[in-house]
Parts: structure tokens; sequence; C-alpha cells
């Protein structure tokens, strides 16, 4: 999963991402409201975390430019202003969730898995798959009630094609849930994590679409 963090405190953005990849997200941390805009016009994202009071254009306005594009990107504004009005700006501006400063980062982790969750048209937790379970907030893996241990991007990788039942999710979408700005990229890196998937739940548990990319078989 991939979150845009946008905060101009160089303090809590550090903590706040850092936080968020030790939880297997990549994150994209941009600091002020121009740059916010033009990583979501050339980025996809599974969720954004906004604050409001940010240098140049403000998080409203961010907001705003979102969602005068037709934008539905899940959107939780973080912010100092914790004021009634405040509030119901944000919330009738078009953001889907709201979190005054300070808070505990296990309720951010938990807001987000809520707002990715509602995304994606899923009122359950947890995400299932024929015999598999995988559990978001613990980042469990579960088959015919066996417990598996995944590394981080495996999970990665699992949970978007989880996501996106029935669906085709090409080479370079899977890694643009994978990686952050800056981080290296291997070309042949999601070959490597599939064959790693392959060999935990069966060779048919993640289908090879010639040409296009990868979805969900049977897990074996």
């Amino acid at each position: 999963m991939r979150i845009l963090l946008v905060e101009d405190d160089a303090l809590l953005g550090d903590g706040i991402r850092s936080a968020l990849k030790l939880a297997d997200y990549a994150v994209d941390w941009v600091r002020d409201g121009e740059a916010a805009r033009l990583a979501l016009l050339d980025h996809p994202y599974d969720a954004c975390v906004l604050d409001l009071g940010l240098p140049g254009c403000d998080g409203l306005s961010v907001l705003k430019h979102l969602r005068g594009r037709g934008s539905d990107l899940p959107v939780l504004i973080l912010t100092a202003r914790d004021t009634k009005a405040d509030r119901i700006a944000g919330l009738d501006g078009g953001a889907d969730d709201y979190l005054t400063k300070p808070f505990d980062l296990s309720e951010l982790h938990a807001r987000l898995r809520a707002l990715i969750r509602r995304a994606g048209g899923r009122s359950e937790p947890l995400l299932k798959h024929g015999i598999l379970t995988l559990d978001p907030a613990t980042r469990q893996l579960v088959r015919r009630g066996e417990s598996l241990i995944l590394s981080a991007r495996e999970y990665a990788l699992l949970f978007d094609l989880m996501s996106h039942p029935g669906h085709i999710r090409s080479r370079d979408q899977l890694a643009e849930s994978l990686y952050a700005w800056g981080e290296e990229r291997d070309s042949n890196i999601i070959e490597v994590y599939i064959h790693r998937l392959r060999k935990l739940l069966g060779n048919d548990a993640i289908l090879t679409v010639r040409g296009l990319g990868y979805q969900l078989g049977r897990p074996g």
C-alpha cells in the first residue's frame, strides 16, 4: 500500500513516515501544498494523510483540487486545528476522516486501514480468498488454520492482489504499491516475490496473464 504524507513539520513528518514504513506502507512525504498537488497528479496512492496548515497552498486547497478532478482517494486530515468549524470545513471539503494532533500512532494506523478498506468496497476487515485469510491489522496470513510468515514485500504484494479479486494487476501497478520515492527497484523484483508466494501458497495461487500481469488463482 502506498501512502502520500503531506506534513510540513520535519520532526513529526519523519516520525509518521517511519511508523508507517514499519507497518509495511510505502510512504512518499512532501512538505507543502504544491508538492502534494503534483504528487497526487503523477502517482497512484491508496490514501493520503494531509495536514491543513501547509506553506503556500494549504491543505484544504489541496483537497479541493483533488476532489475537483473527480478523485475518490481516501484522505485523512491530520492537523492541530481542532475546533468544530475546522472539522466541519475539512469533512465538507471532501476529507474522509479527521484526526487532531497530538494523536496515537495506533489510532492513525486503524483509521488508515478503515479508509482503505471502505475505499475497496469492503466492510469486513479481513481479506479472504479461498482458504486464505489476510488480516491487515496484524499482517498475519492464515491458510487452513495455519499461520504463515510473510516478509514485508510479500505481504504488500499479496495484499494488493487480494484487494483486487478478479482483476489483473500489471507489474507496474504492483511495483507502485510496493515502493516509495527513492527506493531502488530491481526490474525483476515482482517476479521474485511472485515466485516466493507461489512456493508458499502453491503454483496456482497466483496466475500469470501473459503480456498483462498477474491475478489471484486457487491457493493450494
